[in-house]
């Protein structure tokens, strides 16, 4: 477990809980001046004080593990380090200082959002009204953020039509007649038809006039069984989307329609693969994305999603993160369980399993990258692309990665083997915020360091710089 931020994390728990440092400490057995100094991060956490503290802040062991801290000072430090802001960043006590008021750190990265929002499209910043807006997939990416990429409420909600669609078959219902069920329960249900036929530039297509639902029949399979398990959530589910909607409080309709159709994305999922079926697989299988994937009958996409959504309290899996990137690295998809340092602006890092996995189409490859943050992971990537629309067409390719903690790392097929020392390679966020020296894959110069350049002596690095902040 990452003991970094655990103070902070303790710090906000027991505030959330209205506890004073005297209640918690005499709770814990220890004087309150002891727990000051947990607090700052200045005295390390004992195996068994850390068992008392989630006994005494009622949380499980994972959510001492300081990710949230973690990644709202990545934030952080990714915003200070624009180079719209200033020219100096501040030093790492003043950071460490500010980790201390997430309050204010997360005004920091509203601002900073803003900032963005100004830059990206400057008539679009505010309503009429004088509301502040930000960018519709900015703020769909935040949601899932906030929420570990997990929603309670479309979880049981997809359960209750799974389990009415066992019932009207009278038997358990197989991955490999999830198809034929939902058509049946389309038409049964809310009387529509469905079709398989060419569509321009679709994948799906209703008309409710005619209560046609078409699919494109260039789909394979398994995209056919999500489309119609998303069309059949958007019917059943709406009450339930709508008071999730309305509790979120969208800032525009183009953010409003984006996280309803991404909630149900994830509600659809939660429909092919229910939760407790899907992590007693996944456990089973040792999170083998191929195996789990044709076990449910859903492509290798939608099972590695699926991985990335198993929070549940009381059961849950090993916290992965997931990122889609295509050709040309940029972020198309991001959703994490359990914090990774991946930036919102900017490329990642070419050293990366994500980028390197392109070189390999369709093989699985593994890494173990250790982040000049401190935080070493496992990480695992393959390629996906989209089905050709005919002869000249170029299909999307993508790199699927996902990955988790190298403490994880044994309850993970694809960490057997690796030793985690001797096969670490240094990764950064980006180039830009990434403070490894020496990085023969450097694209860009770090913005927190000085350059060390010598007209009569050429390193094997584009950009040498003194180890020292500016």
């Amino acid at each position: 477990m990452s003991r970094q931020l655990i103070g902070q994390t303790i710090a906000r728990l027991r505030a959330e809980r209205g506890l004073t440092q005297q209640r918690l400490a005499a709770t814990l057995g220890i004087s309150a001046s002891y727990l000051n100094l947990i607090e700052h991060d200045r005295r390390a956490v004992t195996a068994s004080l850390l068992f008392k503290l989630t006994r005494a802040l009622d949380v499980e062991l994972d959510m001492l593990s300081g990710e949230r801290e973690r990644l709202l000072m990545l934030g952080v430090r990714e915003a200070l380090s624009d180079p719209a802001l200033a020219k100096d960043t501040p030093p790492p006590e003043e950071l460490a200082a500010l980790g201390a008021r997430p309050a204010l750190a997360r005004s920091v990265i509203a601002l900073h959002r803003a900032l963005r929002v100004a830059r990206d499209d400057a008539s679009g910043m505010m309503l009429p009204s004088g509301r502040r807006i930000r960018l519709p997939a900015d703020e769909a990416r935040q949601l899932y953020h906030d929420r570990l990429n997990h929603f309670p409420e479309l979880e049981a909600a997809a359960e209750q039509v799974r389990e009415q669609m066992v019932g009207e078959d009278g038997a358990s219902l197989a991955p490999s007649e999830i198809e034929q069920a939902l058509i049946w329960r389309l038409r049964r249900r809310h009387g529509l038809v469905v079709s398989i036929a060419a569509l321009d530039n679709a994948m799906r297509a209703y008309d409710a006039a005619s209560r046609m639902l078409t699919l494109s029949e260039l789909l394979p399979r398994e995209s056919r069984g999500f489309q119609l398990a998303f069309q059949l959530m958007l019917i059943e589910a709406h009450r339930v989307l709508d008071d999730m909607v309305e509790r979120i409080e969208p800032t525009s309709p183009e953010a409003d329609t984006l996280i309803r159709i991404g909630l149900l994305n994830y509600a659809a999922a939660a429909l092919l693969m229910p939760y407790e079926p899907f992590i007693a697989a996944a456990e089973d299988l040792r999170y083998d994305i191929a195996l789990l994937a044709a076990r449910f009958s859903v492509s290798f996409e939608q099972a590695a999603q699926r991985l990335s959504t198993l929070q549940r309290p009381g059961r849950r899996g090993v916290p992965l993160f997931f990122v889609r990137l295509d050709a040309a690295s940029n972020v198309t998809k991001s959703f994490s369980a359990g914090g990774f340092p991946l930036p919102q602006q900017g490329g990642s890092c070419p050293r990366w399993i994500g980028n390197l996995a392109m070189t390999t189409p369709g093989q699985m490859r593994t890494q173990v990258g250790k982040f000049s943050d401190g935080g070493t992971y496992l990480c695992f990537a393959r390629t996906v692309s989209a089905p050709s629309l005919g002869w000249g067409d170029i299909p999307p390719i993508h790199s699927i990665v996902m990955g988790c903690e190298i403490e994880h790392a044994p309850h993970i097929v694809y960490g057997d083997g690796i030793d985690p020392e001797a096969a670490a390679v240094r990764i950064g966020p980006s180039c830009r915020l990434c403070d490894w020296q020496n990085c023969r894959s450097r694209a860009f110069p770090p913005l927190e360091h000085r350059l060390s350049l010598d007209m009569h002596h050429r390193t094997l690095t584009r950009y040498p710089f003194r180890s020292g902040r500016k």
